[in-house]
């Protein structure tokens, strides 16, 4: 009997799990990596550092986040599409990122016996969607930090020019 002809729901689930793990383990330690960039950048970012340049980290920083998730998707579609339960490779991508951020069109769809799938698909991608999440909100405080310190010094440099301002 074919093996794709019968539904094994604990194997869909087992596999499943096992991909997620794999998953989030790669987004830790990417993310670490990652984090571990911005933080050997930002040490030298003072007051007085050019704006272009404090962007330009940002940007670098949410690109490596965006690719790290690209990747992650790839872990997905490349057993899939080997395993023939979406043949093409860019169908199995297209079908592993419609699920994996929750868009949820239903345009390609796996095998009825493997339909399980999708949806630890979409648990793996809310996971590291909720994580990277974290780690932007992280970075956006040093910025923030960084924008108050300024603000406090052009503050302290108007008042050192004007005697009057601080009555």
């Amino acid at each position: 009997m074919d093996e794709l002809s019968t539904t094994k729901p604990v194997l869909e689930i087992a596999v499943g799990t096992l991909i997620l793990i794999i998953v989030i383990f790669v987004h830790g330690a990417g993310i670490r990596v990652i984090n571990r960039h911005f933080s050997r950048s930002w040490i030298h970012m003072t007051r007085s550092t050019p704006h272009w340049r404090l962007n330009l980290l940002l940007a670098a920083t949410i690109a490596s986040l965006a690719t790290l998730h690209f990747a992650e998707t790839l872990i997905w579609a490349i057993p899939i599409s080997v395993r023939g339960l979406i043949p093409s490779m860019r169908d199995s991508y297209y079908f592993v990122l419609e699920n994996y951020t929750t868009l949820g069109e239903g345009t390609i769809r796996l095998p009825d016996q493997w339909r399980l799938l999708g949806p630890v698909i979409a648990i793996s991608g809310l996971f590291t969607f909720g994580w990277t999440g974290s780690v932007l909100v992280s970075i956006m405080t040093e910025f923030g930090r960084l924008d108050r310190e300024r603000a406090k010094g052009s503050d302290d440099a108007a008042s050192s020019e004007d005697p009057d301002a601080g009555r």
